[in-house]
């Protein structure tokens, strides 16, 4: 069973949330929030799988309390809610830690497919919406070279294998595990290995997380695809 907690400071859409995974024998809704302050207080009492997150909210919004709610429970997942698919606010969230982000006018079974999703660790958005994200926000990142090294490599990558810095590159452009090993000529299995091996490495949750830092760090470059720091 995944629970669910609903944030949004409109109480009609909670309801229409709740009906529809209600609905579903493996969700359940333990708790509704109506602002990001709530929404704190109820993690930490109710401890739910996944949280429903509107951005815009009166008070604290959706950003901040993502941001500590990931810092505080790591176990508990970030699904944002929001109005258009490159909403500013959506890109920021994932910055600080949202797992993915779902369009508000999204029908009951993408919903529910979202927040299985989310539960079983994967990222909701896509690598490629991410990339899209990131060009059209570039002026929020910082400069490539902040925090690298005498050689240009930033040290969060120093851990990371040659291939596992090509992998990288290939899950920052878009690439599915599949794609990704057909231009590797490895097995889709191996690439699972490599992108698990770099989620721990790198210590981030997701894929999406991992995009956010192969830009940040310049694995690739915005705008263009670029090559492993070496």
């Amino acid at each position: 069973m995944t629970r669910v907690l609903l944030v949004d400071d409109q109480a009609l859409l909670r309801m229409g949330f709740r009906l529809v995974l209600d609905a579903e024998d493996d969700l359940e809704v333990v708790g509704e929030a109506g602002d990001g302050r709530a929404a704190i207080e109820q993690v930490a009492a109710l401890r739910p799988d996944v949280v429903l997150m509107d951005v815009r909210m009166p008070g604290m919004n959706g950003i901040d309390a993502t941001e500590r709610l990931v810092a505080a429970h790591p176990g508990t997942r970030v699904l944002i809610l929001t109005t258009f698919d490159l909403d500013e606010y959506a890109f920021a969230a994932l910055r600080v830690g949202a797992s993915g982000f779902l369009l508000k006018d999204a029908r009951p079974a993408e919903l529910v497919a979202a927040i299985r999703s989310v539960a079983s660790g994967d990222a909701v958005v896509s690598p490629r919406v991410t990339r899209r994200m990131l060009e059209m926000f570039s002026g929020q990142l910082p400069a490539v070279q902040d925090g690298a090294d005498e050689d240009g490599v930033h040290p969060r990558l120093r851990e990371l294998t040659p291939r596992e810095l090509e992998v990288l590159q290939h899950v920052a452009e878009g690439l599915s595990n599949g794609e990704i090993a057909t231009a590797l000529f490895l097995s889709e299995a191996t690439v699972k290995t490599h992108v698990g091996n770099i989620l721990a490495k790198l210590r981030v949750r997701d894929r999406v997380q991992a995009v956010v830092l192969a830009y940040e760090t310049g694995v690739v470059g915005v705008g263009r695809p670029g090559r492993p720091a070496r």
